[in-house]
Parts: structure tokens; sequence; C-alpha cells
């Protein structure tokens, strides 16, 4: 069965420093360019492009099999890309100068070079060393760094279309030669590309780090960076059992709050149709967004119904934020911002629908029934709660990203955590909710909804 024309399987391989490999040999510039080619000429329907493993020829990278000839090409190089398309793909004619056309040098060099590596990881094994991936997740933390530095500076921007170290340093204020030495390393990284002693901004870079790029996403990941020196007390947090240093959300200043609010709403701005479609908004006429931040859910909601009308509550420092968004969306008449604190005091009266996304986590057992309670008290009969939080499974060990996020709490907060759905359900069965479940979406977060 061939379900496409022509099935390509590219190897990208990544193999330790100083091994020979396709990736160390530029592979991934191949794929792109591969895929840049294939769609530029309306071909993405009759070509099918798999990334796989290695096929056993390192030394003359990058590498691919095309089938349903089972033709074997070595060394293609980005600039040999349109070629192989056109003749290839379009023409049928295999470009022979890339080929490997002997069967049995082929089949040499695949074996010899399997074995070869099964003795290296034999010698590896016996010699007691880390593997490879337990030793990436150790040293994970140098490239994150190196990124988040990056970042920080806006050395991105100041790369623009294309600048040497001296000038990019002298533009984010920072010394040339470890602005050189960052830069280096970006490039070893992809993110930069660096010829004859000029740098200029990756693909990825350009597209998401740069400013004035429509999908620039630097705002939102300064908070990230901001989680760094946090996340660097980990230890003494497991000693202790909670944050240390801990401030409030309120007293940790414009430039925190301003960080925070952005990666807040590049979540929930991707997040937000798909749960508006889940959630519905029949019979919704008032709705309560608490500690609805950017105002990117009560947007979404009040555009899906026209006579819906959306309070939310938070803090008076995230007032001015929200209200840039609520404007720009077109909603200010229906979209109301209230300055108070979650954590205490009446959420108000006479509510269809009570949201509260990414807010549980924050908050102790006891600060959540308490949170909860008052909610169930703000909804009108038969009105629902939509809770929207990191799940954790059953044994708190899943999902990664849940788990994790329970540390993310514990360097940050002095009670909060990642709560499974046994914990949610009891929570609101004690508030006086009924009809409770819990609701799956594709990402790290998923729903609790239940009616009052």
């Amino acid at each position: 069965m061939e379900p496409f024309d022509y099935h390509l399987f590219v190897c990208d391989q990544r193999k330790p420093d100083g091994v020979p490999c396709c990736s160390a040999r530029g592979a991934a510039k191949v794929i792109d360019a591969l895929r840049r080619e294939v769609n530029a000429r309306g071909l993405e329907d009759e070509v099918q492009i798999t990334v796989c493993g290695s096929l056993g020829l390192c030394e003359h990278g990058p590498s691919m099999i095309v089938y349903p000839e089972g033709i074997w090409y070595s060394g293609v190089q980005p600039e040999d890309v349109a070629e192989v398309v056109q003749s290839h793909f379009e023409q049928g004619i295999p470009v022979e100068r890339l080929i490997r056309t002997d069967p049995a040098a082929l089949r040499a060099e695949i074996l010899t070079d399997r074995a070869r590596m099964l003795q290296g990881l034999r010698a590896r094994d016996a010699a007691g060393m880390l593997p490879d991936e337990l030793n990436d997740s150790i040293r994970g933390y140098q490239e994150s760094r190196v990124m988040l530095t990056a970042l920080e500076l806006d050395l991105f921007s100041a790369v623009g279309d294309g600048n040497p170290a001296q000038a990019v340093a002298a533009t984010v204020g920072a010394d040339p030669r470890a602005t050189g030495m960052l830069m280096n390393a970006l490039a070893s990284m992809g993110l930069l590309l660096k010829m004859n002693g000029v740098f200029s901004n990756g693909p990825a870079a350009a597209r998401y780090f740069r400013e004035g790029s429509p999908d620039n996403a630097r705002p939102a990941l300064l908070h990230t960076a901001h989680l760094w020196t946090r996340w660097s007390k980990l230890t003494d947090c497991v000693k202790v059992g909670t944050a240390q240093d801990h401030e409030e959300i309120e007293a940790r200043g414009e430039e925190w709050t301003e960080a925070f609010i952005a990666a807040m709403h590049r979540n929930a701005s991707e997040r937000a149709p798909s749960v508006v479609r889940v959630v519905g908004v029949d019979g919704v006429r008032r709705m309560l967004d608490v500690g609805g931040g950017s105002g990117a859910y009560s947007i979404a909601f009040a555009k899906a119904n026209s006579e819906l009308m959306a309070d939310i509550l938070d803090l008076a420092t995230v007032a001015p934020i929200a209200r840039k968004h609520i404007e720009r969306a077109g909603v200010a008449g229906r979209v109301v911002l209230r300055s108070g604190d979650l954590r205490s005091g009446p959420l108000g009266l006479d509510y269809d629908l009570v949201f509260v996304s990414a807010i549980c986590h924050m908050l102790s057992p006891d600060e959540n029934r308490d949170l909860l309670a008052r909610c169930h008290a703000a909804l009108s009969a038969g009105g629902r709660i939509v809770i929207q939080d990191f799940i954790l499974d059953e044994d708190k060990a899943s999902p990664k990203f849940a788990a994790l996020f329970a540390l993310n709490m514990l360097v940050g907060t002095r009670a909060g955590d990642s709560y499974g759905e046994q914990q949610y359900t009891e929570w609101l069965q004690g508030a006086g909710f009924q009809q409770i479940r819990r609701v799956r979406l594709p990402g790290p977060a998923g729903l609790m909804i239940a009616t009052c």
C-alpha cells in the first residue's frame, strides 16, 4: 500500500559532540528546505516527509531513503534539495550523483556503523557512565539559561537583520567579549546564524523572540526568566516545605506583573476558543471570571455570546493591563473590571457561570474549600462553575507537566500545589455542587465542571 506518491525517511539522529551523525552535519536545515520546497511546489499531499533515527550512514550524512523505490541518498545539502524535489518528485528522475548505488557497500557500512555504536554503548555501560539522556537533563539548565539571558537583554532584536557581536553588545549595554561568547552559544543551538563574524537570527528566533514580529513571545517568556531565581532555591524549599522569600503577587512590582500577565494572556488566548466550545454559552447571561488576569477568557466568552456580561475579579495592579486587552477586543461595554482579593469576601450574586482558571494551584486545600464555597454562593440556581487547572492523576506522578508544576508552586507560593480530580471533586461536593465531571482537553490543563 502506498498512500503517497513518495515517502521520505530523513535521518536527524543526534549523537554526543564529536560523534559523526546526520544532525551534526546539518540535517535540520535539509529537512526544513525539503518541507519548504515541497510546499512551494504544491506537493505536500503527494510527498510525505518523516524524520527518523539513524539510518547507519553517519559518516556520510545527511541521509534519507525515498520510497516506493527504496532509493538511498547520502550527503544531501540544503542546496541539493530543489534539484531532488524537481527532478525526483516532479519528473520521476532520481538525482544520480547523490544515490548510493552499491547495495553491498551500503549494507557493509550500515553494519559497521551499528557494530561501532553497540560496542560504544557496551563500553559506556561497563564503565558506569551516565546515559546521554540523563546527562542532557542534568545539564539542560545551561541552554535554558542562555536563552533566558538573551531574552532579558532583548538580544535577538538587537541582532536585527545582521550584526557583529560588538554592535549587539553596544545596543544591549553589555560587555563585547561576553556578548560574543553568548552569541556563539546561541549559534551552536541554532537560534543564531553566523557567517564571517556577522550574526543573524535563525527562523525560530526571528519569529518568536524579535521585537516587531507578530508572534513575538518575549514579553511572556520574561515571566520564565523571573522564575529562575525561585527555582534555584528548590533545595531549600524542599527542606523547609514552602517558598523562600515569598512575596504576594501585588508586592512583586510592575515589571514582574507585566511579564506574568503577558505569559498568562498568551496561554489563555490560545486555549480560550476550545474552552468556550466545551463549556458553551447558551443561557449564560452573567459570568464571573475569578482572577481573570488579562481578561482573555472573558473576552472569548463575550465574543461567543453577544448577550453575555462578564465581571473580572483581580488585583488593582492587574486592571490597567486587562483594560487594554478588553478595549482592543471591542467588548469594553460588556466586560467589567472589579478590583479585589479572591482569597476573601463575597464574590457577588446571581451569576450563571463562575470561571476559575489557573487559580486553585496557587492556594492551599483550605483556601480552595473556602473559595469554592463562595463561588457556590455567587451562582444562581442551576448555574455552573468551571475550574481550569493542571490536574494530577490519582498517583500524583503524572502527567509530567502537572507534577513539575507542583514544584513551581512550592518555590513560588506558601502552600500552593497541583491537585487531582478526587480532591477537586471532594471540595466541590463539600461546597454543595452537583453533577461534577472532569473534561480532558489537549494540552497540560483540564476542566472540572459542576452545577449549583
